[in-house]
């Protein structure tokens, strides 16, 4: 098949009129104005535009509004940071234990910032581009549907640092309960190769991170190992329906 271009009668009346005569180009209409070319100029961006977003932008890395904090990776507009975890209500007991380990760090001058929220990850953080979002939790939803209620325990205090080495975490890991969490990250891990991400780590530590700290001071932490084995706490995990995702 072949594409051919037909001219019209009016094209062709057009290209056959002389210059001068009524009807044909003359040189205003071919970029002169007498005599002089017309060169087109871009208009100049006012600054006020130019950094009307240049505010807020340097504001969302800007480390010292966050504690220090360091972003994994760069924020681009667009993109959300997510992450699928397990949520856990605490229990004034729980709250207690996580003081009394932070008031025996702070007497070995290891001063660390208990955590306000506190649950079990299961997967990496990952980017999602936002309208991916809906159809990312759905599939979610869907995988883990059969999932009935479950408990862990956590009783063993042991030391975490991110990958970039910027943060180092006190957390209890998980004792008892490890095999469902593992079924659930495999649901989640399907769910992340539908959209060409990341999946969770081939032998987890699943844990629950009560307390934190700027820098990698693991090996300190660590020389105190034994003596942040204060005492246990059995914690129970709701119902499968409280996974959630934080976007």
């Amino acid at each position: 098949m072949f594409l051919v271009n037909y001219s019209s009668s009016s094209e062709e009346e057009e290209e056959k009129r002389r210059p001068g005569e009524a009807g044909s180009r003359g040189p205003a209409e071919q970029g002169a104005v007498g005599g002089a070319e017309v060169k087109s100029q871009r208009l100049p961006v006012p600054e006020s535009v130019m950094g009307m977003f240049r505010e807020f932008e340097e504001e969302l890395d800007d480390s010292a509004k966050h504690d220090g904090r360091i972003r994994s990776f760069p924020h681009q507009r667009g993109n959300w940071a997510t992450l699928v975890y397990l949520e856990y209500y605490p229990e004034e007991e729980f709250i207690e234990l996580i003081d009394l380990l932070l008031t025996h760090l702070q007497t070995l001058r290891l001063p660390m910032a208990r955590l306000a929220e506190f649950h079990i990850s299961l997967s990496q953080t990952v980017v999602l581009r936002y309208h991916w979002i809906n159809i990312f939790v759905e599939s979610l939803k869907e995988k883990l549907s059969s999932f009935d209620r479950f408990y862990c325990v956590s009783d063993k205090v042991k030391i975490y640092i991110n990958q970039e080495k910027t943060r180092t975490f006190l957390g209890l890991e998980v004792s008892g309960g490890n095999n469902y969490l593992q079924e659930v990250v495999s649901e989640v891990d399907k769910c992340m190769k539908e959209f060409d991400l990341k999946t969770y780590h081939k032998r987890p530590s699943f844990h629950i991170s009560v307390a934190w700290c700027l820098g990698d001071v693991t090996a300190e932490l660590e020389k105190h190992n034994q003596e942040l084995q204060v005492g246990t706490q059995v914690l129970e995990c709701e119902t499968i329906s409280h996974v959630k995702i934080k976007t």
